[in-house]
C-alpha cells in the first residue's frame, strides 16, 4: 500500500497527532522556565553542559555539539558564547582541525550543572514523567527512537 493509499487516521490517532506538538512545546517550555527560575539557565544551555560533561576530557567539537543538541551552527555557537561569557564552558581552536573549534566545560561549568540536575530532575518527573502513568515506557522510548531515526 502507498503512503497515499494509507487508511484514514483513528479518531483516537487524530488526537494523539493533534496533541502531540503543544505538548512537546509545553514540556520544552517548562523545563526552561524551571531552570531559568532555580538555576539561571536555559534548557538549551542545561542540555549543552549535559553533553559536555559526558564528553571525553569534557571537549567536544561545536559541530558535534550543535548536532546533539539539535540546533544550528550558529545557535550553538551563540549558546556557547553565553556559557563563556559565565565561565561555564571555554572555546579552544581544535589541535585537529584549524577550522574548527571545541567547546571546554569548565569546573565552575560543571558545578553549574551539578546544581542544576536536581531541579531539571524534579521538572522532568512533575511534568513529564508523572503524567504517563501507566504506559509502558520502554516501549514508548523504542517508538521514539524508531521515529527519531525515520524509519
Amino acid at each position: 500500500m502507498r503512503d497515499d493509499e494509507a487508511a484514514p487516521l483513528t479518531e483516537e490517532e487524530r488526537n494523539l497527532l493533534r496533541a502531540l506538538r503543544p505538548a512537546m512545546a509545553a514540556l520544552m517550555r517548562s523545563f526552561d522556565d524551571d531552570l531559568q527560575r532555580f538555576q539561571r539557565l536555559s534548557h538549551t544551555e542545561y542540555i549543552a553542559l549535559m553533553f559536555l560533561s559526558e564528553a571525553p576530557e569534557r571537549t567536544m567539537r561545536l559541530s558535534d555539539l550543535a548536532e546533539l543538541c539539535q540546533q544550528s551552527a550558529s545557535a550553538i555557537g551563540r549558546t556557547v558564547k553565553r556559557l563563556e561569557a559565565e565561565g561555564l564552558v571555554g572555546r579552544q581552536q581544535s589541535v585537529h582541525d584549524a577550522r574548527s573549534f571545541n567547546a571546554v566545560l569548565t569546573e565552575a561549568g560543571l558545578a553549574r550543572l551539578e546544581e542544576a540536575v536536581p531541579v531539571h530532575v524534579a521538572s522532568v518527573r512533575r511534568r513529564f514523567f508523572d503524567q504517563l502513568d501507566g504506559i509502558d515506557l520502554g516501549k514508548l522510548a523504542v517508538a521514539f527512537q524508531r521515529i527519531a531515526q525515520g524509519a
